[in-house]
């Protein structure tokens, strides 16, 4: 058995007999443990939907690996928490990574966010909620417990209970280690992620004493069917436009609204402002690089640009839910990650819609995977949107505003969003906010939320994703120095670099007419 000595002079042996675990509801099935030495970590290789973990340089880590498997007697789930214990240089703090589309967390899928957070001296944990997907995005090994009916102790414990779980078992797991409990908790997550400190903050609020929620799936049973929207469209116009078309619109729009913040950068910054109409430019030829030719922007590539970001309406035009802002990917690039993305090979183009929308409706909604997506008529949709919040939303969503026992214990809640989120619309994180602030006025006194100019999902796109937001809510919690911004950086296309920040909505950073608009001293929140 090998020791580990930590920096506070315990000495505590990374073996299963150091842990003592019971929490309340759950039977451990088994411990593992494995002192990792010499773990190469190196920051910006891949940094997933956790870009703001701050650490710049290569660096070579030491820790206790602990896997928990464990169930809830009589519901037959086997969930596994892992921690990764820094075995030098603990920072006293345990932090909670979530998880991306269907997959709550788990080593494989968070391990870059979990070698992060033990890098910056954090306790890291992480959660696979007993759905055992690893890095599939697949809901359909674990949707259905048989034809027709939903396995709702899954659903559930990626929605929540998992959450619960990790929490308890992280800091049990810390205090037999360091012979201390955590002083300090916190969550990181986007998109799923993000959801999971929406839920984490509403139903458990005593549980993370800080938490960072990017690009948050807020009202969940809404905006995955606002993820179909585009390709219902599709199907029912029987068009399904180049990318490269809808790349070409989405560039017009850029470079219709670039300059309505008083800067050419390349990013739409004063989205209020940006009413670029798709149609204007129904006739304008560009290069093609899916093709390799000249084409022309059609009629029906603007209409489903158009709808894309018009967003679903009800057959009597009512708004169901946000559309992406004007100007954001409409195709995903490469990958496809997008709501309005197509695929095409020398017969023309079909439609690719992302795995989420079609799983909610298939596998949760109708409960059958074999049912036919391409033939439901708009009155259909309208059904399954509102079958699927009657049902469901209960127990995914985490749109309840009352933040007020979170706030009562001392919480502070961080959140960002990119305003050219093509996913997760921004506008669902800027309802929450208003909501929250309608019940609550000194909101702002725990709760703050910043939107990122050009930012795609979590991360990417034109504009500056924020890379501190979690030493911003650090010394938030400890230091009580509210976040009055977050500094973000980019480069444009054209090679030029930009530093800026972001203001705390609804604020946000104005240019100084005549500055340098490369500099972050050339702007102001207002």
């Amino acid at each position: 058995m090998m020791n580990t000595t930590l920096s506070n002079g315990h000495i505590a042996p990374c073996a299963p007999s150091t842990f003592n675990l019971a929490i309340f509801g759950v039977d451990i099935y088994s411990i593992d443990t494995q002192l990792i030495s010499g773990y190469d970590f190196r920051a910006g290789v891949t940094g997933g939907v956790y870009p703001d973990l701050p650490v710049s340089d290569p660096v070579s880590l030491s820790f206790c690996n602990v896997s928990v498997s464990y169930t809830h007697p009589g519901q037959g789930d086997n969930i596994t928490v892992t921690a990764w214990l820094p075995v030098n240089d603990w920072n006293g703090r345990m932090l909670g990574v979530g998880g991306g589309g269907w997959v709550a967390g788990g080593p494989n899928s968070q391990s870059y966010a979990l070698a992060a957070g033990v890098a910056s001296g954090y306790a890291s944990t992480t959660t696979d909620a007993g759905l055992n997907l690893g890095a599939d995005a697949s809901a359909s090994g674990w949707a259905l417990v048989s034809p027709g009916n939903v396995h709702l102790y899954n659903l559930q414990n990626l929605a929540s209970v998992s959450l619960h779980d990790q929490a308890l078992i992280g800091k049990s797991l810390i205090a037999d280690f360091y012979a201390r409990p955590p002083d300090k908790s916190y969550w990181n997550g986007c998109s799923q992620g993000g959801r999971q400190g929406m839920m984490l903050a509403q139903r458990y609020p005593t549980l993370y004493d800080g938490i960072v929620a990017g690009a948050p799936a807020i009202t969940w049973t809404a905006f995955v069917m606002g993820i179909f929207w585009p390709q219902l469209f599709m199907n029912l116009a029987g068009m399904y436009p180049y990318p490269c078309e809808l790349d070409a619109i989405t560039a017009a729009a850029v470079s219709a609204c670039d300059g309505l913040d008083g800067v050419l950068d390349k990013v739409i910054s004063n989205e209020y402002a940006c009413n670029f109409d798709p149609f204007s430019v129904v006739g304008t030829e560009f290069n093609c690089s899916t093709t390799n030719t000249i084409k022309q922007i059609s009629h029906g590539a603007a209409a489903v640009a158009n709808a894309t970001w018009s967003g679903p309406h009800t057959t009597d035009n009512q708004l169901l839910w946000y559309g992406p802002r004007i100007g954001s990917d409409l195709t995903g690039g490469p990958t496809r990650f997008a709501a309005a993305a197509t695929t095409c090979d020398a017969n023309g183009c079909v439609g690719a819609p992302l795995i989420f929308g079609v799983e909610w409706i298939t596998l949760f909604i109708e409960k059958n995977p074999d049912f036919n997506l391409s033939a439901i008529t708009p009155e259909q949709y309208e059904d399954i949107f509102h079958a699927g919040r009657q049902e469901f939303s209960s127990m995914v969503d985490t749109d309840d505003p009352d933040l007020s026992r979170f706030r009562d214990n001392g919480g502070k809640f961080l959140s960002f969003h990119g305003t050219g989120d093509g996913v997760i619309p921004v506008q669902g994180s800027q309802r929450y906010y208003h909501r929250v602030a309608q019940g609550d006025p000194t909101a702002d006194n725990y709760f703050r939320l910043f939107l990122a100019p050009g930012v795609s999902h979590c991360i990417g796109g034109p504009g500056g994703t924020p890379q501190t937001a979690l030493d911003s809510l650090v010394g938030w919690v400890e230091n009580g120095t509210a976040p009055r911004t977050l500094p973000v950086r980019f480069t444009s296309d054209t090679g030029t670099k930009y530093s800026r920040f972001l203001c705390p909505y609804p604020l946000r950073a104005r240019y100084k007419p005549g500055k340098n608009p490369t500099l972050a001293a050339s702007y102001h929140c207002a």
